[in-house]
């Protein structure tokens, strides 16, 4: 018995040790279009520090919740989720500091808190890419992924899956200038037109087009009740997103009312992109 104990922990602690290698690719594949990105090399040293502290545990609360639905392995218990999101955070930062120091960006001689900044704010794609590195890496469907996937099909599931994946998406859009340049060129008109495409497209990737991994019309819902439970809402937390990340990095402050509503929808769209099609990836 004791012989046949050691054969099943050697054999979780090797699946652990291929889950944590698969986390470093995530990690690079999620990360690496961010951490060759300019701007971001410079938010890390100007974003305001408890905003970016506000920021990680925000992106780390995320990863506890979402290691429920796309995780390492298939978890039971909060300190069993808190634990994933641990790991995930780890390669992320592991990652982020070893591809800026590849890449020159750091080095010994790189100031403490220019360092930790920079490695900050890349470790969240990264980490998000190692969390999901199981689900978008590993060959076949496992009883765990069938057993995440039923966990994310209720309505709360579903609406966090969305916050999700407009927080990915909008955090690799929100460091740009065009954001703002974009808003600032556009007209009244132009972004009640933009509002309005947003949420047709929201619905339209999550309900109308057949994408993979896209959800069936929940049994007693038709297209107008969908449209108010789902879309409408899915939408609302893009639109809340993007100012909260916005006014993390510093891009509306001192803006007028109008600068702020217009970045705001610019940002949304990319962050509506990531709420439809986050079940594609977790």
């Amino acid at each position: 018995m004791k012989e046949q104990g050691h054969m099943w922990a050697d054999s979780g602690n090797r699946a652990y040790a291929v889950g944590i290698a698969r986390a470093f690719g995530g990690a690079v594949i999620f990360g690496l279009p961010l951490l060759m990105t300019m701007e971001m090399w410079s938010l890390g040293v100007t974003t305001h520090p408890l905003r970016l502290l506000l920021f990680l545990l925000l992106n780390f609360c995320i990863l506890i919740v979402l290691s429920r639905f796309g995780g390492f392995e298939r978890t039971h218990s909060l300190p069993e989720d808190l634990l994933d999101a641990l790991a995930a955070y780890a390669v992320g930062i592991i990652t982020a500091a070893a591809v800026l120091g590849l890449f020159g960006l750091v080095g010994l001689d790189t100031p403490i808190n220019e360092l930790a900044g920079m490695v900050a704010v890349q470790s969240v794609p990264a980490s998000f890419g190692a969390m999901l590195a199981r689900k978008q890496l590993s060959t076949g469907q496992s009883e765990d992924d069938e057993d995440q996937e039923a966990r994310a099909d209720g309505y709360g599931g579903q609406l966090f899956l969305m916050l999700a994946g407009a927080l990915f998406l909008a955090f690799n859009m929100a460091p740009t200038e065009e954001i703002r340049l974009i808003g600032f060129k556009m007209s009244p008109w132009h972004s009640l037109v933009l509002l309005a495409v947003s949420i047709l497209v929201l619905h339209a990737l999550v309900y109308a087009v057949g994408l993979a991994g896209q959800k069936e019309q929940p049994e007693g819902y038709r297209s107008g009740r969908l449209f108010l439970a789902f879309t409408v809402p899915g939408y609302g937390i893009a639109a809340i997103v993007s100012l909260y990340i916005l006014w993390t990095f510093g891009s509306i402050d001192g803006a007028s009312l109008e600068a702020m509503a217009g970045s705001m929808v610019v940002l949304g769209f990319p962050a509506a992109v990531g709420a439809a099609i986050a079940r594609l990836v977790v």
